[in-house]
């Protein structure tokens, strides 16, 4: 083989290995990711996860919003003996859906002395594995739009059909990243907002957090793999700078989704903490 063959050969050979290389690079899911975080978690209803609420709660399931022609509806709770309209919650579910725990915690929300209405940016769909879970948030990353229009209707059916007096919202995991989107949708006419280890609040810029006019609550893990504490020390330094009235608290020996009493990642000492801080913050800033 002449020197032109050899190189040839050499060249074919490099290419090939480093189109496996990447491919490796692409399947395998580096650890600083949700997928990772959630890889051996599963949304497994549990009795912790059915906590009584205070006080006696009624549900009801209400369609809050028609998207493409196709209702969607949401999970609402609220005290048995309300007279009167109350403070209103936007809770929005993690990336498995509005399953069973999002209903739960609405219900306990509920008892605290709200109205709360669990909102559904799945359209009905409820993952059962992590890998269902990564595609539903796929689905709604590339149509942020429809997300974006289902969370204001939500926020009108509180406010408009319902007359909630004030409005603040919560989320986890993939919800606590859409708190945070929802806290900019209405930066002036949000009362509260409460985000537990949201993964993209990190891509909310100075001049977008700089509307936000409501004070805000963020809960992380210091073992969280898919939130790096360098992110959540950058959003409250942002925060702090903008002289927005927000606590950020980082739980230590607790990671992603350890306020999830029915999945795997479970941590009650952090969770029961981190519960107790957020009714006080709605407290202050709803009633």
């Amino acid at each position: 083989m002449n020197r032109i063959g050899q190189r040839k050969l050499i060249l074919t050979i490099t290419f090939i290995v480093t189109l496996l290389l990447s491919v490796g690079m692409t399947w395998a899911k580096p650890e600083g990711t949700v997928l990772a975080a959630h890889r051996h978690d599963y949304p497994n209803p549990t009795a912790i996860a059915q906590v009584e609420p205070q006080v006696p709660v009624a549900t009801e399931s209400v369609a809050y919003v028609t998207i493409d022609g196709q209702a969607i509806n949401g999970y609402y709770a609220y005290p048995e003996n309300a007279t009167e309209p109350l403070p209103g919650i936007l809770a929005i579910h993690e990336w498995w859906g509005l399953n069973e725990n999002i209903e739960a915690m609405a219900r306990r929300l509920a008892g605290e002395g709200y109205q709360v209405l669990a909102v559904d940016l799945y359209n009905g769909q409820v993952a059962d594995t992590p890998e269902q879970a990564s595609q539903l948030v796929k689905q709604v990353a590339d149509n942020p739009f429809s997300a974006e229009a289902n969370i204001t209707k939500a926020y009108n059916y509180l406010v408009e059909t319902k007359k909630a007096p004030q409005v603040a919202t919560i989320g986890w995991c993939f919800g606590g990243s859409w708190s945070l989107e929802t806290a900019l949708l209405f930066p002036q006419d949000l009362d509260a907002a409460v985000i537990y280890y949201g993964g993209e609040v990190g891509k909310a810029t100075a001049e977008e957090l700089s509307t936000l006019q409501m004070p805000i609550l963020g809960i992380f893990g210091a073992e969280d793999s898919s939130i790096p504490l360098e992110t959540v020390e950058e959003l409250q330094t942002t925060l702090e700078e903008l002289g927005k009235e927000a606590e950020i608290i980082v739980y230590e020996n607790a990671g992603h989704a350890f306020a999830n009493p029915s999945g795997q990642n479970y941590v009650p000492e952090a969770a029961e903490a981190a519960w107790q801080k957020t009714t006080e913050f709605l407290n202050e800033y709803l009633n």
